[in-house]
């Protein structure tokens, strides 16, 4: 009997310490990592990195995917092939950020680095999603047109959201990984309410309403701008700007002749390049086959905002398990997955999974989040691994490059793609070789693989760049964070 009880004791013991193992993974252990980022680094941090990831690129991408790939259906009546062409011509203005970075950085508007630059994104952005929103019968050039604005001040804002990251990265060097999680996963919560809300606001109010609530949440990025506390500066003369873009251009080229820094671009480039983008081929087949599973508008957001849950999850799992591994190591595994998970949509698009007896829906739920999860997990290394490789007073305009890198990567992938649909002649009607289209975007997710070598085979907490590249990185971030300040409502005199 006492054998028993104490058997029992032991297993309500090891179940309350199981249940408390979990609390801590799931709330206790993000809240102690929150509050020590708090502690350690400016609350005016979070401030920017909310409003900029969380709404404007997570919760504004949430919205305006769904509705651009309806509106691109339905209100301008365009081919798979078209939208996924047009899809990459709105991602134009992240190409050019460094030109946003050495503006900011280098051109002061009366007398101010940051605050008009914040306002005129927002500005810019609230404008051009009021046109969308309230004109009718917009031709597909001006469409584009608005299109292309509303992203150009979103990217505004990131370029200089990501320089306070950079910055703090350099001094905190062993927060790097930290504040990059922080922003993945401020994008990624606010992507997952985004698709979650909108395939029943697109229903609701169609996709030009929605694009009346995004010029809504445009507006916060004038709030950040407004509340941005910065001391004006003497605004220099011509010369002495010319003289800036000069040095700008030295030090980049300078920084590119490391084989340490061009290498992991190259790979960047070439690993995006190739990884074909065929979502809207994959869309339309969703909702317009009749051999498809016909989704309705708050059934496609839904399923998105698992992708959403997915890149959460992935963040979860680098921060907690993966973060402290070489970036090398990491990217391959996460590569090699990449391409197994990409073979799930050939499944679905010949009806296998039907035949197993699993459902339409609960099968690209699962493709969707194994997708995105093994995307971010890819990706953030290589995020972490690009704040490191910045020079001395470049830090914002340099990290802007290398996601600009990025970025043409991924506008060649959506052309790419664009092309292959319609080489393979998959239309708003015809989808018989969507599946050969999967299969080769499949197997050219195997290239990267065999270019990791480009990435350092170092972990995070490593130095990159030469001792004569990092000399007084460290003062000129602390001096210039202490520059980037928000503003409170109620000032703490008051």
């Amino acid at each position: 009997m006492a054998n028993r009880s104490e058997e029992a004791e032991h297993d309500t013991v090891s179940r309350r310490s199981n249940h408390g193992g979990i609390l801590d993974l799931v709330f206790k252990r993000p809240l102690r990592w929150l509050r020590m980022l708090i502690e350690e680094l400016h609350w005016s941090f979070f401030f920017g990195v909310i409003i900029v990831y969380g709404v404007s690129q997570g919760l504004g991408k949430g919205l305006s995917k769904v509705s651009t790939q309806y509106y691109f259906k339905d209100e301008q009546m365009i081919q798979p092939s078209e939208a996924q062409v047009y899809v990459g011509l709105i991602q134009i203005p992240w190409i050019i950020k460094p030109v946003w970075g050495l503006l900011t950085d280098v051109v002061p508007v009366f007398g101010y680095r940051r605050r008009p630059y914040f306002i005129f994104a927002g500005v810019l952005s609230m404008v051009s999603m009021m046109v969308l929103s309230l004109h009718k019968n917009l031709q597909l050039g001006l469409a584009l047109s608005c299109l292309v604005a509303g992203s150009a001040g979103v990217a505004i804002a990131d370029v200089t959201i990501d320089a306070c990251v950079t910055q703090l990265s350099i001094s905190h060097p062993t927060l790097a990984a930290d504040m990059q999680s922080l922003c993945g996963m401020s994008s990624s919560i606010g992507s997952l309410v985004g698709f979650s809300l909108s395939g029943v606001l697109v229903h609701l109010f169609g996709s030009k309403g929605v694009y009346g609530l995004l010029g809504l949440t445009a507006g916060l990025i004038v709030v950040v701008g407004l509340l941005l506390k910065e001391s004006p500066s003497r605004s220099p003369g011509r010369k002495h700007v010319n003289e800036k873009f000069i040095d700008a251009g030295s030090a980049i080229w300078k920084t590119f002749q490391y084989g340490e820094v061009w290498r992991p671009c190259l790979f960047m480039l070439l690993s995006a390049a190739v990884s074909l983008h065929i979502h809207e081929g994959m869309f339309y087949w969703y909702t317009d086959s009749k051999d498809g599973p016909s989704f309705s508008k708050e059934a496609v957001g839904s399923i998105m905002s698992f992708g959403a849950i997915g890149s959460l999850v992935g963040i979860l799992l680098y921060q907690n398990f993966l973060k402290n591994f070489p970036f090398r190591n990491v990217v391959f595994w996460a590569l090699s997955l990449s391409v197994l998970s990409g073979f799930l949509d050939l499944i679905l698009v010949l009806r296998i999974n039907l035949k197993l007896g699993v459902p339409d829906y609960f099968f690209i739920v699962v493709d969707e989040f194994v997708s995105h999860m093994i995307s971010r997990i890819k990706w953030l290394p290589l995020l972490v691994l690009s704040s490191k490789l910045c020079p001395a007073g470049m830090e914002g305009t340099f990290f802007a490059l290398l996601m600009s890198i990025e970025h043409v990567g991924h506008l060649l992938s959506s052309w790419g793609g664009g092309v292959l649909l319609h080489a393979l002649k998959v239309t708003r009607t015809q989808f018989d070789n969507l599946w050969l289209v999967i299969v080769i975007r499949s197997l050219l997710r195997v290239v990267p693989i065999g270019l990791v070598f480009l990435i350092p085979n170092v972990d995070p907490s490593s130095t990159i760049l030469p001792a004569d590249m990092l000399m007084n990185r460290r003062s000129e971030a602390v001096v210039e964070t202490d520059k980037i300040e928000m503003t409170a409502l109620l000032s703490n005199e008051a």
